[in-house]
Protein backbone atom coordinates (compact mmCIF):
# COMPACT_ATOMS: atom_id res chain seq x y z
CA UNK A 1 0.00 0.00 0.00
CA UNK A 2 1.21 3.16 -0.74
CA UNK A 3 1.44 6.03 1.84
CA UNK A 4 1.10 9.82 2.12
CA UNK A 5 2.87 11.66 4.86
CA UNK A 6 0.94 14.44 5.56
CA UNK A 7 -0.54 17.56 7.31
CA UNK A 8 -4.61 17.87 7.28
CA UNK A 9 -4.15 21.57 6.12
CA UNK A 10 -1.27 21.42 3.95
CA UNK A 11 -2.79 22.55 0.45
CA UNK A 12 0.35 20.80 -1.38
CA UNK A 13 -0.83 17.89 0.87
CA UNK A 14 -4.41 18.03 -0.38
CA UNK A 15 -3.58 18.74 -3.82
CA UNK A 16 -1.87 14.71 -4.09
CA UNK A 17 -4.60 13.23 -2.08
CA UNK A 18 -7.28 14.70 -4.37
CA UNK A 19 -4.73 13.36 -7.48
CA UNK A 20 -4.51 9.77 -5.90
CA UNK A 21 -8.18 9.82 -6.34
CA UNK A 22 -8.92 11.58 -9.10
CA UNK A 23 -6.68 8.59 -10.08
CA UNK A 24 -8.73 5.90 -8.68
CA UNK A 25 -5.55 4.44 -6.42
CA UNK A 26 -5.79 3.16 -3.21
CA UNK A 27 -3.39 5.01 -0.41
CA UNK A 28 -3.29 5.66 3.27
CA UNK A 29 -2.33 8.58 5.01
CA UNK A 30 0.18 9.19 8.25
CA UNK A 31 0.11 12.75 9.48
CA UNK A 32 3.39 14.12 9.93
CA UNK A 33 5.16 17.38 11.45
CA UNK A 34 7.89 17.88 9.75
CA UNK A 35 9.25 20.40 12.81
CA UNK A 36 9.30 17.60 14.87
CA UNK A 37 12.43 16.44 12.61
CA UNK A 38 12.20 12.64 12.90
CA UNK A 39 14.77 10.42 12.55
CA UNK A 40 12.90 7.86 10.21
CA UNK A 41 11.05 10.77 8.34
CA UNK A 42 14.52 12.58 7.86
CA UNK A 43 15.37 9.02 6.30
CA UNK A 44 12.39 9.36 3.35
CA UNK A 45 13.61 12.67 2.45
CA UNK A 46 16.56 14.64 3.85
CA UNK A 47 14.44 17.90 2.97
CA UNK A 48 11.82 16.83 5.93
CA UNK A 49 8.64 18.43 4.68
CA UNK A 50 5.80 17.43 3.30
CA UNK A 51 4.17 15.94 1.25
CA UNK A 52 6.11 12.79 0.70
CA UNK A 53 4.71 9.83 -1.01
CA UNK A 54 6.30 6.07 -0.63
CA UNK A 55 5.36 3.53 -2.95
CA UNK A 56 5.60 -0.25 -1.14
CA UNK A 57 8.25 -1.94 -3.10
CA UNK A 58 8.86 1.35 -5.09
CA UNK A 59 9.99 4.84 -5.01
CA UNK A 60 9.86 7.58 -2.05
CA UNK A 61 9.03 10.71 -3.85
CA UNK A 62 9.34 14.39 -1.68
CA UNK A 63 7.57 17.58 -4.05
CA UNK A 64 3.48 17.95 -4.28
CA UNK A 65 4.57 18.34 -8.17
CA UNK A 66 7.07 15.81 -8.70
CA UNK A 67 4.71 13.83 -6.80
CA UNK A 68 1.86 14.74 -9.46
CA UNK A 69 3.83 14.45 -12.30
CA UNK A 70 4.67 10.68 -11.28
CA UNK A 71 1.09 9.78 -10.80
CA UNK A 72 0.44 11.29 -14.30
CA UNK A 73 2.72 8.96 -15.67
CA UNK A 74 2.00 5.47 -14.21
CA UNK A 75 -1.93 6.32 -14.09
CA UNK A 76 -2.70 8.83 -17.15
CA UNK A 77 -6.10 8.22 -17.09
CA UNK A 78 -8.11 10.38 -16.38
CA UNK A 79 -5.24 13.10 -17.18
CA UNK A 80 -4.76 15.54 -15.10
CA UNK A 81 -2.26 17.69 -17.46
CA UNK A 82 -4.91 17.25 -20.66
CA UNK A 83 -4.62 18.64 -24.28
CA UNK A 84 -1.24 19.76 -26.12
CA UNK A 85 2.05 21.00 -25.29
CA UNK A 86 0.40 25.11 -24.95
CA UNK A 87 -2.30 24.03 -23.15
CA UNK A 88 -0.01 21.83 -20.84
CA UNK A 89 2.28 25.05 -20.40
CA UNK A 90 -0.64 27.10 -19.15
CA UNK A 91 -1.52 24.53 -16.57
CA UNK A 92 1.97 24.01 -15.38
CA UNK A 93 2.12 28.41 -14.88
CA UNK A 94 -0.99 28.17 -13.13
CA UNK A 95 0.32 25.22 -10.65
CA UNK A 96 2.79 27.68 -9.78
CA UNK A 97 1.15 30.43 -9.96
CA UNK A 98 -1.01 29.24 -6.95
CA UNK A 99 1.68 26.87 -5.32
CA UNK A 100 4.37 29.61 -5.09
CA UNK A 101 2.64 32.86 -5.62
CA UNK A 102 -0.71 32.62 -3.82
CA UNK A 103 0.98 30.79 -1.42
CA UNK A 104 3.48 33.14 -0.13
CA UNK A 105 0.82 36.52 -0.49
CA UNK A 106 -2.63 34.33 0.61
CA UNK A 107 -2.49 31.01 2.13
CA UNK A 108 0.73 31.62 4.68
CA UNK A 109 -0.39 35.34 5.66
CA UNK A 110 -3.87 33.24 6.60
CA UNK A 111 -3.79 29.71 7.42
CA UNK A 112 0.04 29.92 8.64
CA UNK A 113 -0.53 32.77 10.96
CA UNK A 114 -4.15 32.19 11.86
CA UNK A 115 -4.22 28.43 12.49
CA UNK A 116 -0.71 26.60 11.45
CA UNK A 117 1.24 28.91 14.07
CA UNK A 118 -0.98 27.62 16.82
CA UNK A 119 -1.37 23.92 15.63
CA UNK A 120 2.64 23.45 15.64
CA UNK A 121 3.61 25.57 18.58
CA UNK A 122 5.15 28.49 16.48
CA UNK A 123 4.33 31.55 18.35
CA UNK A 124 1.64 34.12 18.31
CA UNK A 125 -0.37 35.34 15.04
CA UNK A 126 1.25 39.03 12.92
CA UNK A 127 -1.57 40.78 12.45
CA UNK A 128 -0.15 43.08 9.56
CA UNK A 129 0.13 39.10 7.90
CA UNK A 130 -2.97 38.37 8.09
CA UNK A 131 -4.19 42.02 6.82
CA UNK A 132 -2.08 41.57 3.95
CA UNK A 133 -3.14 38.23 3.62
CA UNK A 134 -6.85 39.27 3.03
CA UNK A 135 -6.10 42.23 0.86
CA UNK A 136 -4.53 39.59 -1.56
CA UNK A 137 -7.09 37.20 -1.71
CA UNK A 138 -9.16 39.42 -3.17
CA UNK A 139 -6.67 40.51 -5.86
CA UNK A 140 -6.42 36.87 -6.46
CA UNK A 141 -10.11 36.04 -6.54
CA UNK A 142 -10.28 38.54 -8.76
CA UNK A 143 -7.98 36.68 -11.87
CA UNK A 144 -9.69 33.45 -11.02
CA UNK A 145 -13.04 35.48 -11.86
CA UNK A 146 -11.50 36.90 -14.92
CA UNK A 147 -10.16 32.93 -16.18
CA UNK A 148 -13.80 31.71 -15.47
CA UNK A 149 -15.18 34.46 -17.27
CA UNK A 150 -13.21 33.26 -20.28
CA UNK A 151 -12.54 29.75 -19.97
CA UNK A 152 -14.37 26.36 -18.80
CA UNK A 153 -11.87 25.66 -16.21
CA UNK A 154 -8.62 27.77 -14.89
CA UNK A 155 -6.55 26.07 -17.40
CA UNK A 156 -8.67 25.99 -20.38
CA UNK A 157 -11.44 23.74 -21.53
CA UNK A 158 -10.67 20.86 -19.56
CA UNK A 159 -10.48 20.36 -15.35
CA UNK A 160 -6.93 19.70 -14.58
CA UNK A 161 -4.60 20.22 -11.96
CA UNK A 162 -4.68 23.50 -12.20
CA UNK A 163 -7.91 23.66 -10.93
CA UNK A 164 -6.58 21.28 -8.13
CA UNK A 165 -3.70 23.37 -7.02
CA UNK A 166 -6.18 26.71 -6.58
CA UNK A 167 -8.60 24.54 -4.95
CA UNK A 168 -6.39 23.10 -2.65
CA UNK A 169 -5.55 26.20 -1.44
CA UNK A 170 -9.26 27.31 -0.98
CA UNK A 171 -9.92 24.71 0.30
CA UNK A 172 -7.96 25.15 3.20
CA UNK A 173 -8.69 29.48 3.62
CA UNK A 174 -12.51 27.76 3.24
CA UNK A 175 -11.58 26.02 6.46
CA UNK A 176 -10.84 28.83 8.58
CA UNK A 177 -14.11 30.85 6.69
CA UNK A 178 -11.37 33.72 5.40
CA UNK A 179 -13.12 33.56 1.27
CA UNK A 180 -15.06 36.43 0.47
CA UNK A 181 -17.12 34.35 -1.75
CA UNK A 182 -19.74 37.12 -1.95
CA UNK A 183 -18.09 39.09 -3.95
CA UNK A 184 -16.44 36.80 -6.37
CA UNK A 185 -19.48 35.08 -8.51
CA UNK A 186 -17.89 33.40 -10.46
CA UNK A 187 -14.54 32.37 -8.57
CA UNK A 188 -17.60 30.84 -6.16
CA UNK A 189 -19.22 28.90 -9.01
CA UNK A 190 -16.13 27.12 -10.02
CA UNK A 191 -15.23 26.32 -6.62
CA UNK A 192 -18.91 24.72 -6.14
CA UNK A 193 -17.90 22.36 -9.21
CA UNK A 194 -14.71 21.87 -7.58
CA UNK A 195 -16.51 20.57 -4.17
CA UNK A 196 -19.10 18.60 -6.30
CA UNK A 197 -16.35 16.18 -7.34
CA UNK A 198 -15.98 12.64 -5.49
CA UNK A 199 -11.95 13.52 -5.39
CA UNK A 200 -12.81 16.43 -2.97
CA UNK A 201 -15.37 14.16 -0.55
CA UNK A 202 -12.24 13.37 1.59
CA UNK A 203 -10.69 17.21 1.61
CA UNK A 204 -14.14 18.47 2.68
CA UNK A 205 -14.62 15.35 5.33
CA UNK A 206 -11.50 16.79 7.26
CA UNK A 207 -11.85 18.20 11.05
CA UNK A 208 -9.26 19.23 13.08
CA UNK A 209 -10.17 18.53 16.69
CA UNK A 210 -11.01 21.98 18.43
CA UNK A 211 -10.77 24.04 15.08
CA UNK A 212 -13.95 23.08 13.19
CA UNK A 213 -14.81 24.31 10.21
CA UNK A 214 -17.49 26.70 9.11
CA UNK A 215 -20.98 25.31 8.47
CA UNK A 216 -20.45 25.93 4.60
CA UNK A 217 -17.66 23.87 4.07
CA UNK A 218 -18.80 20.77 3.56
CA UNK A 219 -22.11 22.43 1.63
CA UNK A 220 -21.85 21.72 -1.96
CA UNK A 221 -24.57 24.45 -2.31
CA UNK A 222 -22.78 26.97 -0.17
Amino acid sequence: MRTLYHLWLSPFCRKVRITLVEKNLDFELKSENPSERRSEFLALTPACDIPVLSEDSGPTIANSSAICEYLEEIRPEPPLYPGGASERAEIRRLIGWFDIKFNIEVTENLVGEKLMKRLLRKGAPDSKAIRAGRENCQIHLDYIDWLIERRNWLGGDNYSMADIAAGSHLSCLDYIDDVPWADHRLAREWYARLKSRPSFRPILADHIPGEPPPKHYADLDF
